[in-house]
C-alpha cells in the first residue's frame, strides 16, 4: 500500500499526536488554547420521515420503534446489546421495540477512555488530570472514535443512562402537557407514558412534540427494580439476524456492476513489487485486470475465485529490501535488547538494591512468541467511486481514522468519503487497521466500477499484525517466612499499540512504524507487569526491540505476555518456597480484596487440592482496568497433545449489564487464551511463515475444551469491561497444572510445538 500523507491531514485539524505530547511546555499551552475554544457539536444523524432525533445516542419513530446509536464495532462482544440495554432500561421502553443503528463519525462519540490509556505519556502524567483532559480534548476534536480494550461499557455507560433518562423526561413533559398535570407525575414502562393512574399514551405519539421541550439542569434517573431491563439476559439484538443469514458482514455487500479482487503483498517488511506474468493470468475465465501499486497487487474478476486464482498464476514477485524476518532473529533481537541502552525502569517501590545486595537471588527466564489473530472473517472491504467521491463498506475499530486513510489515499477531502461501518465477523484487534479499505477503493478507482477485496486466508496470516513476542528476566529475593521481599522484571519487547498508532494514525508503513518504536520504552509494553500483590519493593524495566515483524493491536495487547511470566514465576516461588500456591498469593493480597476473593472462590469452586504432585491443578491470577479475575484448571499432557479437561473462572467485574454476555465474553477468552497457549504462533523464515494453514497450528478443538465454569462475582462497582480480561490467565494456569502433572516448568509460549 502506498503510504497515505496523514501528516498532512493532522496538521489540518490543528494539533498532531507529537505536538501533544511534546512536552509540557507545548501541552500547557494547548490548555489555554483549547480552553478558549468555542465548540459546539451537534448529532450529525440522518432521521427518516417518520423518525425524530432525540439526541446523539437515540432516535425514536412515529411507530414507537426505539433505534439505538451505537459508535462501537460489534465483532460479536455484545457490545450492539449492552449499550442499548442500558439506554433503554433508563427510557423505560419495551425491548421487543429496541433496534440499532450504527453511528456517523462524529465527536460526540470520541473513546476518550481508550484515548487517555493508548496515548498517556510522561508528560500528560505530569500534567495530572489537566494531562488527561489535554488527550480528551484532542481524541474529541479529532472525532477519534475507537472500540478496543474492553472500554466500550467503562467509557459509554454513563452517556447512554443519561441519553435514556433525557428522552424519558422530554417525552413524559410532552405528555404531561397534553394531560395538563405536572411532567414528574408520569413515567414510562414498557414503552408506554403513564400518569401514574389511568392514562396512557405510546412513546411514539409524541416523540415530535418532545423534543420541543427543555431538560432539567439535573437529570433525575429511574429509581426502584420494577420493570428495569439492566441485570436481566436479554436477548441479542443480532443474534436472529445472524441466523437466518440476513446480517450483513463486509463479503455480503452487493452492488450493481459490482467485482471481485484478490491481494498478494508479498513478504514482510519493507518489500516492493518486482514483476508479474500478466499473460498468465489472463487465460483465468472471468479474469479483468491485474492493479499494481508500489507495494502490492491484485487480481480483479467477476468472481472472486477466478479473481484469486489468476493471482496465483500471475505468479507476483517481490524485492524485499532489509533483513527478513525469521524466528531466529526475533529471538536475537530480543535478547540484544537486553544490552542495549534504551532500556529503562517504568515501574518501581520501595529500593530493590540494598534487598538483592549479597542475598540469595531466584531468577528464571520465559518467552512468549508472536500470537497471530485467526479471526473468522479475514479482512475485507467493498468501495465504490464516483464523481461525487466514494463509498466504503467495512469492519474497522478506528471508523475516522480509515475514513481519513481512505480520503488521502484517493486524494479527496474526508467529508467526500463515506465509510458505512460494519459488524466483524471476530476481529481480536486485527480490525485496528484500515488497509483493506484503502486498497478496495484505489482498486475501485482504476476499474471505474464497484470492487469487493477479499483477503485469502494464506494473505490473512502473511499480513497479520499479531502480538509482541517478548522475552522476561524475572528475579526474587524470599524471605524466611515466604514472603517476597524484593521483585525484579526486565521485559525485552516491542510495544504493538505504538506501532498501530503509528500505522493507523500517522500513516506510517509497517516496517517504518516498527522501526521508529524501537528505541522507546514505555508502559504500553508492559502493561500489566505491575504485581498485583503487596511486595515492598519491586521494579519494572523495560528494553525496546525491533523484531522486524510488524505488530497491532491484540486482545489483551502486554497483558498476554505480562501475566504469563508473572504468574508463572510466582508460582515457580511459591513452591521452592514450598508453601500451597493459593495460600502463597493469598498471604499478599491483604490490599486487594477483590482478587483475593476471586482466587480462593476459583479455588473453592474448582476443589482446588493444594497443587499436589500429579493433580493437574494450576492456579492464575490477574488485574485490569478495574476488572479482578482468577482461574484454576486441570490440565494433561496426552503424548504430545495438551487436554484441559477443566477450566473454573471467577470474575469481578463490577455490576454487569448483561450478565450473560459477560459470561461469553469471558469464555471466549478463555478460548482465545487456550489457542494462544496452544498455537496461534508460526515460525517465521525469510519474511514469511513456515506455516499458514489453520490445521496445522495445533489450535484447540471443541474436544480439547472441558468443562468451563464462570462466576460472576456479586458487585455494586461500576460494571469493567470484560473482553480481554480472561484471555491473559489461562497459559500461565495452564503451565502452574502441567507443572503438578509433569514436574517439568514450561517457560516458553506456546507451550506445546505446532504440529
Amino acid at each position: 500500500m502506498a503510504r497515505a500523507p496523514r501528516k498532512q491531514s493532522n496538521k489540518s485539524k490543528g494539533v498532531s499526536r507529537r505536538t501533544l505530547l511534546v512536552g509540557g511546555g507545548a501541552a500547557a499551552g494547548l490548555l489555554i488554547a483549547w480552553g478558549a475554544w468555542p465548540r459546539s457539536y451537534r448529532p450529525n444523524l440522518n432521521a427518516g420521515p417518520t423518525e425524530t432525533i432525540v439526541n446523539a445516542f437515540l432516535k425514536i419513530d412515529r411507530s414507537g420503534q426505539i433505534i439505538v446509536v451505537v459508535p462501537q464495532t460489534e465483532m460479536g462482544q455484545g457490545v450492539t446489546t449492552v449499550l442499548p440495554q442500558i439506554l433503554a432500561d433508563e427510557l423505560g421502553a419495551d425491548w421487543r421495540t429496541v433496534a440499532v443503528q450504527s453511528a456517523p463519525v462524529s465527536p460526540l462519540y470520541a473513546n476518550t477512555l481508550l484515548a487517555r490509556e493508548w496515548l498517556a505519556s510522561d508528560w500528560t502524567r505530569v500534567l495530572g488530570d489537566a494531562g488527561d483532559w489535554a488527550i480528551g480534548q484532542y481524541a474529541t476534536r479529532s472525532a477519534l472514535m475507537l472500540t478496543g480494550g474492553g472500554t466500550s461499557i467503562p467509557m459509554f455507560h454513563d452517556a447512554y443512562r443519561d441519553a435514556g433518562a433525557a428522552a424519558r423526561v422530554l417525552l413524559c413533559k410532552a405528555a404531561a402537557a397534553r394531560w395538563s398535570i405536572p411532567w414528574e407525575s408520569c413515567d414510562i414502562q414498557d414503552g408506554l407514558i403513564s400518569d401514574g393512574a389511568e392514562r396512557r399514551m405510546k412513546i411514539g405519539d409524541v416523540v415530535g412534540e418532545a423534543v420541543q421541550f427543555d431538560l432539567p439542569d439535573i437529570l433525575p434517573y429511574r429509581q426502584g427494580q420494577d420493570g428495569r431491563l439492566s441485570g436481566q439476559d436479554l436477548p441479542r439484538l443480532d443474534t436472529p439476524s445472524k441466523i437466518d443469514g440476513s446480517h450483513n458482514f463486509a463479503a455480503d455487500i452487493r452492488l450493481p456492476d459490482m467485482v471481485y479482487a484478490s491481494i498478494r503483498q508479498g513478504p514482510i517488511g519493507d518489500a516492493v513489487l518486482a514483476g508479474t506474468d500478466d499473460r498468465a493470468a489472463g487465460g483465468v475465465t472471468g479474469f479483468l485486470k491485474l492493479v499494481k501499486q508500489e507495494r502490492w497487487v491484485a487480481a480483479v474478476a467477476s468472481n472472486w475465485w477466478a479473481a484469486n486464482k489468476a493471482l496465483d498464476l500471475a505468479d507476483p514477485a517481490f524485492m524485499l529490501r532489509g533483513k527478513p524476518v525469521s524466528s531466529g532473529g526475533i529471538d536475537e533481537a530480543l535478547e540484544n535488547a537486553f544490552s542495549s541502552s534504551a532500556g529503562r525502569r517504568l515501574y518501581a517501590q520501595g529500593d530493590l538494591l540494598p534487598v538483592f545486595e549479597g542475598a540469595t537471588i531466584l531468577a528464571s527466564e520465559y518467552q512468549v512468541d508472536a500470537g497471530l489473530h485467526l479471526a473468522l472473517e479475514p479482512l475485507s472491504a467493498t468501495a465504490r467511486i464516483t464523481d461525487d467521491g466514494a463509498e466504503v463498506w467495512m469492519a474497522t475499530q478506528a471508523p475516522g481514522l480509515a475514513r481519513a486513510a481512505i480520503a488521502d489515499a484517493l486524494g479527496l477531502s474526508a467529508d467526500a468519503v463515506t465509510l458505512y461501518p460494519l459488524h466483524a465477523g471476530g476481529s481480536f484487534g486485527r480490525k485496528m487497521d484500515w488497509e483493506a479499505g484503502v486498497q478496495a477503493a484505489l482498486i475501485a478507482r482504476d476499474m471505474g466500477r464497484p470492487v469487493q477485496l477479499q483477503w485469502s486466508r494464506l494473505e490473512d496470516v502473511v499480513q497479520d499484525r499479531p502480538s509482541a513476542p517478548a522475552h522476561a528476566r524475572m528475579a526474587a529475593k524470599l524471605g524466611r517466612n515466604g514472603a517476597i521481599e524484593g521483585w525484579l522484571a526486565k521485559v525485552a519487547t516491542p510495544c504493538a499499540m505504538t506501532q498501530t498508532w503509528a500505522r493507523i494514525a500517522d500513516g506510517k508503513l509497517p516496517h517504518e512504524a516498527a522501526e521508529d518504536a524501537a528505541d522507546t520504552a514505555t508502559r504500553l509494553a508492559v502493561a500489566g507487569m505491575a504485581p498485583p500483590y503487596a511486595i515492598p519493593n519491586w521494579a519494572v524495566d523495560h528494553y525496546p526491540a525491533n523484531v522486524g515483524l510488524p505488530l497491532g493491536f491484540t486482545r489483551g495487547n502486554a497483558h498476554l505476555h505480562s501475566a504469563f511470566f508473572t504468574e508463572s514465576f510466582l508460582d515457580e516461588l511459591a513452591h521452592l518456597a514450598n508453601m500451597e500456591a493459593m495460600s502463597f498469593r493469598i498471604q499478599m493480597l491483604g490490599g486487594n480484596p477483590r482478587l483475593a476473593h476471586c482466587l480462593s472462590t476459583a479455588a473453592a469452586m474448582g476443589g482446588w487440592q493444594g497443587g499436589v504432585p500429579g493433580s493437574g491443578q494450576g492456579l492464575a491470577a490477574h488485574m485490569m482496568n478495574g476488572a479482578y479475575a482468577a482461574m484454576m484448571v486441570e490440565a494433561e499432557m496426552s503424548g504430545d497433545r495438551l487436554n484441559v479437561s477443566r477450566i473454573v473462572a471467577a470474575v469481578d467485574a463490577g455490576d454487569q449489564v448483561h450478565p450473560d454476555i459477560a459470561r461469553q465474553q469471558i469464555e471466549s477468552g478463555l478460548v482465545y487464551g487456550l489457542a494462544y497457549a496452544m498455537g496461534a504462533s508460526v515460525p517465521y523464515e525469510a519474511g514469511l511463515p513456515t506455516r499458514a494453514i489453520l490445521g496445522r497450528m495445533n489450535l484447540p478443538r471443541l474436544a480439547d475444551i472441558g468443562e468451563v465454569t464462570v462466576e460472576l462475582m456479586r458487585s455494586t462497582a461500576d460494571p469493567a469491561g470484560v473482553s480481554d480480561l480472561a484471555a491473559p490467565l489461562v497459559a500461565p494456569a495452564i503451565a502452574n497444572a502441567l507443572y503438578t502433572w509433569t514436574g517439568q516448568r514450561l517457560r516458553s509460549l506456546p507451550l506445546v510445538g505446532a504440529a
